[in-house]
């Protein structure tokens, strides 16, 4: 069954409620969040619905309410560190016509419309409040900065027809999309099975890493560090190819099996591949040389810590570790226009990319149900008819049964997103919402 903004709200309470109850909540403030009792909260969310299906001058209606008071802000703030808020004089009625209005005003990106509640289920507009766009970073990787968005307060976001979410500061609560309810807690780059996938890679790193630095005297590195630089490059490549709504395939293959995979008679037919020497080797590259600047500007504090990490990394302002961040979200981007092209971008799983418009072919195993993880660890699984999705994730299906050790992300056109990897001996895909997650 289709759900809607009713069963939205049911689900956001009941998810924030679960928040409150965790010692780390993440970058959330539920303690201190007034959530509307459920019948305000179905009345919130009812007409934002109701307005993402409008349009204003043949242009999609998107927006983000910010629900509250305005006196709980400061007034002598804006972009980046706050929120820069305009009060109405006189306050605007809260219905879908309204919202419509105001969206092209209130620029989805950087912007919010001010809403709070003036009885049991009626709510008014307020102002507008400029964030800029600073909040998108929670979800995009790279070094994220703090969002202007208060971690306590309420947003409503309509990114297009019926998407609708809910979330506490950048924390999504719960998410409308497609007529199906999105949990919050499926964020695949925090499972254990992905983090395994990629070991053979952070060892080598570190292997390499420790060879050039003998001699140079920097800091030890805290030994997760990149597993988590190396999340966040794919999370902007990820990220990228959702805000194109082209859709696209990312295809990670075991190193020793991806000259057979590509060859004359192998599953992937590689349109475009490229010659064996280092600009294949970039996203490597990069993430050495930011192991060696973080070693070294460890080396340089005083006092002089004993292991230096990704808390760091996120924080300095060291020139050639911001160069290298901006080298990062390049190769991303390069990344994420290759999709674009039909066919798979293919990668080894020691991040190597071998080329693009992948065709996946060949005698691979015909699939007619897959499984549906319904938790991190695809512990507890749904077998679901492949029959309503499209070519691309049905190939994908495909050569993850093929090829045990690969892993797939596949993007739709609506920005929904796939991981899907082998468990137990099938093929199994994970819907992948993010904890904190924005699209534009």
């Amino acid at each position: 069954m289709h759900a809607y903004p009713a069963r939205v709200a049911e689900f956001a309470r009941a998810r924030w409620r679960e928040l409150q109850s965790l010692p780390d909540p993440g970058p959330c403030d539920p303690r201190h969040a007034i959530l509307p009792d459920q019948a305000a909260l179905e009345h919130l969310l009812s007409v934002a619905y109701q307005a993402s299906l409008l349009q204003e001058e043949e242009r999609p209606v998107r927006f983000r309410l910010f629900v509250g008071e305005p006196g709980r802000l400061p007034a002598d703030v804006g972009p980046p560190q706050g929120l820069h808020c305009l009060r109405f004089r006189e306050p605007r009625r809260y219905d879908e016509h309204e919202i419509r209005r105001l969206a092209p005003a209130a620029k989805f990106t950087r912007a919010l419309i001010g809403v709070r509640s003036v009885g049991p289920t009626r709510f008014e507009i307020w102002g507008m409040l400029q964030s800029g766009p600073r909040w998108l970073q929670s979800a995009r990787g790279g070094r994220p900065l703090p969002s202007p968005v208060p971690s306590d307060a309420v947003v409503v976001r309509a990114l297009g027809p019926g998407r609708v979410s809910v979330s506490l500061g950048e924390v999504i609560l719960a998410e409308l999309r497609g007529g199906e309810l999105q949990s919050s807690i499926m964020d695949a780059f925090e499972s254990k099975w992905l983090a395994t996938r990629f070991v053979r890679l952070r060892q080598e790193l570190f292997a390499r890493h420790e060879e050039a630095m003998r001699g140079m005297g920097g800091v030890d590195l805290d030994p997760d560090v990149t597993r988590k630089i190396a999340q966040q490059m794919v999370k902007r490549l990820i990220a990228t190819m959702r805000d194109a709504h082209h859709g696209g395939t990312l295809l990670l293959v075991p190193r020793e099996h991806a000259d057979h995979l590509v060859s004359e008679k192998g599953a992937i037919r590689l349109k475009y591949a490229f010659i064996d020497d280092e600009p294949r080797r970039r996203y490597r590259s990069l993430i050495l040389a930011v192991m060696r600047e973080l070693a070294m500007a460890g080396a340089e504090m005083d006092p002089r810590p004993g292991r230096i990490g990704w808390d760091a990394y996120r924080a300095s302002t060291r020139p050639a570790i911001v160069s290298l961040d901006e080298a990062i979200l390049e190769m991303s981007q390069l990344l994420a226009a290759l999709g674009e092209v039909d066919g798979a971008v293919l990668l080894t799983d020691t991040f190597e990319v071998l080329g693009f418009g992948g065709e996946i072919a060949g005698a691979l195993p015909e699939i007619r149900n897959i499984r549906r993880a319904l938790d991190l660890e695809a512990e507890s699984c749904e077998t679901v008819s492949i029959d309503a999705v499209g070519t691309r994730h049905r190939s994908a299906y495909r050569l993850c049964a093929f090829e045990p050790e690969a892993v797939a992300i596949v993007v739709s056109h609506d920005g929904g997103v796939q991981f899907v990897a082998c468990r137990d001996g099938a093929p199994v895909y994970w819907d992948h919402v993010p904890v904190t997650g924005a699209e534009i």
